[in-house]
């Protein structure tokens, strides 16, 4: 193939990626969003296979269909609930190609460069197995504290921040041996010696996040690892790998910004970690701990009898696989003529979206899932609130209690309901670790069980 139609086939691909991102951005067309990227992968390596050697080709379709062989395996045996260790885990696979790439084209250059040009290509190859090795190491610990292998505790070393502040200055100083060095041999041994420091910063940089902040965590893996690939293309001279790199970089970051905002939180502080340590909140532990406990039947009344009702879905939800019941709940509500809506908090469950995709798999209407932002107003009006497998998202101790490890963070206020009856197992804190005073509150009641059993009996109970 000629470079003339490689180039076109790249802008194709940018283009394709680019309505991907823009599809993404809302539930009614993510469909879409998701065939556009299929087809811009698909062009992309259809390009640039044709436009490697004979030599080199048997070599790539293999690769290709070993790589796409363990893909589809993996897809298929994923479950939605685990969704976010898999995303962080491709991340990881972003990274690790970065330092391979990085060391590969370090050894054996695709060509000869010499003088600025020259001096440009060490960069390269440096930041990317720099970038490359943090997100490696960084995405296998979020992965791992994700999928409960990694306690989600914040690890808070003393003088943390002095240790990372010191591989970063070796790191630099690495650089600049590595930059000035004519030696093969030490230029490599200036590689290993960073990308074991870079590693070890990526474990120690989100071992100290806590578990609250790993939605956070995910999305900000999600931008580094746009960057890792933005040098590999680099690296390799692949503007595909530059602008795809520079989009999935970008938008992660601007994604991270987004849920930062909407949680409260410093960007810098979220990186930085020391949040989502075990705590209690004051609110929680002060006052009458009583708990008010309902039943099915009770409950069915409540619904039956009420006007509005606002539902607020958790991780809970995705773990008891509770989406379809809780679809089949709302479709009697509204047959009785009950005003249902979901609130949904921008980091509700362990990914961004992540409710939004369950709810949209078990056929709930878009129209009535909403964000906090637009739904935050109308609780004081509406008469029950159910909320299934949520804590953090729904603690009011980020409103009330100054002394809160998660004070200032914006949450669906569903104490204001007249009614609130919370589905869960037991009473143990959400992800964060913080005590949750809304199990206490006199309007509130508990339903214990496990989320799906309990949808399914409620869900009899109504059409009886």
């Amino acid at each position: 193939m000629s470079t003339g139609l490689v180039s076109v086939a790249y802008v194709v691909a940018s283009i394709l990626f680019i309505l991907s991102l823009g599809g993404l951005s809302h539930q009614e067309s993510a469909r879409r969003g998701n065939l556009y990227g299929v087809a811009g992968i698909l062009i992309a390596m259809v390009a640039t296979i044709a436009n490697v050697g004979a030599g080199d080709m048997v070599t790539i379709l293999i690769a290709v269909l070993l790589g796409g062989s363990v893909g589809i395996v993996m897809a298929n045996k994923v479950e939605m609930t685990q969704m976010p260790q898999l995303v962080a885990l491709l991340h990881s696979f972003v990274g690790l190609a970065a330092v391979l790439v990085g060391f590969s084209g370090y050894i054996e250059p695709l060509r000869p460069t010499f003088g600025a040009e020259h001096t440009i290509k060490l960069v390269e190859v440096f930041l990317g197995i720099f970038i490359g090795a943090v997100t490696f190491t960084g995405s296998l610990v979020a992965c791992g504290k994700l999928d409960g292998r990694i306690d989600s505790k914040a690890l808070t070393l003393p003088g943390r921040h002095l240790m990372n502040l010191a591989a970063i200055i070796v790191s630099v100083l690495l650089g600049a041996w590595f930059l000035s060095t004519e030696s093969m041999a030490l230029g490599i041994l200036a590689l290993v010696l960073v990308t074991v420091i870079a590693s070890v910063l990526g474990v120690h940089l989100i071992m100290a996040i806590g578990g609250a902040d790993m939605p956070v965590v995910v999305s900000m893996l999600n931008s580094y690892s746009g960057w890792a690939a933005a040098s590999i293309g680099f690296m390799l001279g692949n503007d595909l790998l530059i602008v795809t790199g520079a989009l999935v970089g970008s938008s992660g970051a601007i994604l991270s910004y987004i849920m930062c905002k909407a949680m409260n939180r410093s960007f810098v502080s979220v990186i930085l970690g020391g949040f989502g340590q075990t705590s209690s909140s004051s609110s929680a532990v002060e006052g009458d701990q009583t708990v008010h406990e309902t039943s099915i039947d009770e409950l069915s009344e409540e619904l039956r009898n009420a006007d509005s009702v606002i539902i607020v879905p958790g991780y809970g939800m995705a773990v008891a696989q509770a989406q379809n019941g809780v679809s089949d709940m709302t479709r009697i509500l509204r047959e009785k003529g009950i005003n249902v809506r979901f609130g949904i908090h921008p980091v509700a469950g362990r990914l961004p979206g992540h409710m939004n995709v369950l709810l949209a798999e078990a056929h709930v209407p878009y129209d009535i899932v909403l964000e906090m932002d637009e739904i935050n107003a109308d609780f004081p009006n509406t008469d029950v609130v159910l909320v299934i497998g949520a804590n953090d998202t729904v603690n009011p101790a980020a409103a009330e209690d100054p002394s809160s490890p998660i004070a200032g963070m914006p949450v669906l206020e569903v104490w204001k309901a007249r009614q609130v009856v919370i589905l869960k197992r037991g009473m143990a804190t959400g992800y964060s670790g913080v005590e949750n005073p809304l199990f206490f509150k006199d309007n509130s009641r508990m339903l214990f069980g496990d989320a799906k059993a309990t949808i399914d009996k409620l869900v009899g109970a109504l059409r009886s």
